[in-house]
Parts: C-alpha cells; structure tokens; sequence
C-alpha cells in the first residue's frame, strides 16, 4: 500500500509542538530574510552606480569613437572623412586632437589634458547641460575660447571671459635641444577662458577644450588626429552603425561604442558585483546551517512518526522528499520575506533617496540604486539550490531511522 504524500507530510508536522526545534526554524527564516534582503540591496547599489557612471561618461564621451589601431595618432584624409560621414546612420563626425600639455594662468599651473575639436562639436551637444560658468562657444568674432573644467577653474582661480588674463598653453616638442634657448623646446599659446563645464571630476580636473586650429599650431601637427567621434542620427541603431563603420575601416581602426571605451571601468565595477554577490552567497549558505540543525534535530524527534508512516506504507523515498521540502519551505518563506523586505528598502531609496552621497559636491543628491528582475530571481535561484543540498543529510538519516522498536 503507498501512503498518498500529503497525507504523510501532514501527520508527520501536525504533530510538532511549540519547542526549541521551532525556535530555530524560525530563526532560520530571520537569517536567511535579512540575508536575501542585503544581497537585493546590495545588487541594486552596484546596478544604480553603473548606471551613474554610464550617465556621467556619455555626457562627455561620443557614442561611438574611431581610434587607430596601432600608434597614438593617425593621418587624416578628405577621403577617409567622406567615407565616414556616408555611412548609414551617421549624423556628425567631429576630428579631435587630443594630448598633454603645461597650463600657466597668472601665477599658478597644472599639466592638463588639451582636447582640439572641430566647429560642429558643439552641435553634438554633449556638454552643453554641463555648463555651470561662461558660454558655450569655441570661436566667437575670430576670437578662439576654451572650455574648462569646474577642477581647473578652482586650482588654478581662473576668471572666465577676461581678455586681459589668458590662459597660457605649453607644449613640448619632439626635438632635442641643439642651443642655448630653452624656449625652442615647447610651443606656446594663448586662449581665453570661455566658459566652465561640471561633468564628473576626473574630467572636471583634467580637460581643456579648445577648438582644433587652436591645438594643431600647438602642436605642430599638420593632418594627425587622435581620434574622431560619432554621433548617430536620431533613431539610428548605434550597434549596427558601430559594425558597418568597422566593417568599412578594417582592422587599422578601432571603433569604440560607450561601453568599450571605458571597458576597465565597466569590467571592474562587474567583478566587485560578482565577488559581492558570492560573499553574500556564503553568507546565506552559512545561515542555512539553521537549517540544517532543525532539519537533523527534527529527525532525531520525529523518528516514532517516520516509523508510523514506513509501516502505513511510506518508503523512504517519500521520507526524503518530505523533509527536503520542509528545507525548501523553510528557506523559501525566509526568501520571500527578504525579497519583499529589500524591495521595501530599495522602492524607498529611490523615492525619497532616504541615503545621501555625503559629498555637497556629488553629482546626485541620493545614492543611486536600481533593481533588476535578474537579481532577484538569481538569489532565489542560489537560495533553492543551497537549501536542497543543506536538506539532504538530514532527508537521508530520517530515512534510516524508521524501527519497529521505535513504535
């Protein structure tokens, strides 16, 4: 006779009382929910800074960017322009000329990074909500302007717009001094400060656009280009531009979308995620030894019951399968419970921003935090296959430990 397994399940845990076996399968579900709670919380800060950053580098960064492949430079041609700027999706295609160089203003000086760019730049309007000082103009009236970063402006005390204090560009050349006259060592011009853009600090403290004329007799470098940068037509579909513009320029070019040209960022940012994640992962598997304990303590307790239910007709495949489920149970209520409880938290942060960035200067006032469906289903993923590899031992010995003595 087979003994029908909810009938089994429910005489064997009808029967348990209120003892030490259920405090700590209580406490299981405690640990593991405050647990899975942490790990969606977690999750859902390193998704939010991602997003931060991609947000904060596209605002400066093209959509796509053209480098040559070997060297730091490459030769531009009208051809190779035309080229570029006919392939299907393309709407601008902007030269840049991009390098260190020493800036002077009055008595002070920081070695900066100079970005020359051609006239249509501003038309890719990337930086144009960034300005926070100034106007946005490269060349206004046959009167070159930079654009400077906010990090600049202040180590340097720049007054933006002030004819009579230029700022003072140095660049040194690739020659070898033959005289006495150092000053043949370095290029110099000079620029006014057009305007002041706020990005992100690592650009902030940096960059210096100027436009292109202005850093091609600086640096004497005729037809070179460090790179060129893309910006799609509206609609386009920026990966498919991205293959026909490499299939176009072969493997002399590389040619980069946003992710690409900040992969070690991007990358580095995905293994703290993972490594994160399989810290937490320890941390439920360390809780699910509550567990364990309960499920091993249960079967010492309940083994009259198990020897009831072998002589009802049960065997001890069923014996397993009902104590594993119990795991199971256990876990998926401690589960859920944190599921809801983090999404609680995370539903907050990003409705009220309750946790601030702590800086008066961060870029967002609350900390960025955005939650994927794939997080969530992954822990309960982790928390299943956990659980049932925890419930086995205490499955198997329940099992064997059905006697008649035990009656």
């Amino acid at each position: 006779m087979n003994l029908p397994f909810f009938i089994a399940k429910r005489y064997l845990f009808s029967k348990r009382k209120k003892n030490f076996i259920n405090i700590i399968s209580w406490l299981s579900v405690v640990v593991v929910a405050f647990i899975t709670a942490a790990l969606v919380i977690v999750l859902s800060v390193f998704n939010g800074l991602g997003d931060l950053l991609r947000s904060l580098n596209n605002s400066f960064d093209p959509e796509i960017k053209i480098e040559a492949a070997e060297g730091k430079t490459f030769l531009m041609s009208d051809s190779l322009f035309q080229k570029v700027q006919s392939v299907e999706g393309v709407a601008l295609v902007t030269e840049v000329l991009e390098d260190y160089a020493y800036l002077r203003y009055r008595d002070a000086n920081q070695i900066i990074t100079l970005k020359g760019v051609s006239d249509n730049f501003i038309e890719q309007q990337r930086i144009n909500k960034s300005i926070v000082l100034g106007k946005l103009a490269l060349r206004e009236n046959g009167i070159d302007y930079a654009l400077i970063g906010r990090g600049i402006e202040y180590n340097l005390s720049v007054a933006v717009n002030d004819p009579l204090f230029p700022l003072q560009v140095y660049y040194i050349k690739n020659t070898k001094l033959t005289g006495l006259d150092p000053s043949k060592l370095y290029n110099k011009k000079n620029i006014i400060p057009g305007a002041v853009f706020s990005i992100v600090q690592s650009f902030d403290d940096n960059y210096v656009i100027v436009p292109l004329t202005f850093a091609q007799e600086l640096m004497d470098s005729g037809a070179k280009r460090t790179s060129l940068e893309i910006k799609t037509k509206e609609g386009a579909d920026q990966l498919a531009v991205q293959q026909k513009l490499r299939e176009l320029l072969g493997s002399t070019f590389l040619v980069l979308n946003h992710e690409e040209q900040h992969k070690d960022l991007y990358r580095l940012l995905k293994m703290e995620k993972l490594f994160t994640f399989l810290a937490f992962t320890l941390l439920l598997g360390i809780g699910a030894i509550n567990i364990f304990f309960s499920l091993m303590m249960l079967a010492l307790d309940k083994k009259k019951d198990i020897s009831v239910l072998m002589a009802m007709g049960a065997d001890g495949t069923m014996i397993k399968k009902i104590f594993i489920g119990e795991g199971v149970f256990i876990a998926m209520m401690g589960t859920s419970l944190g599921l809801l409880l983090g999404g609680f938290i995370v539903w907050l942060q990003m409705t009220f921003g309750l946790i601030s960035m702590g800086m008066e200067s961060a870029v967002t006032e609350g900390y960025p935090i955005k939650p994927l469906l794939s997080d969530f289903v992954i822990t309960l993923m982790v928390v299943a296959i956990i659980t049932i590899l925890i419930s086995i031992r205490p499955a198997q010995l329940a099992a064997r430990s059905a006697a008649v003595e035990h009656l």
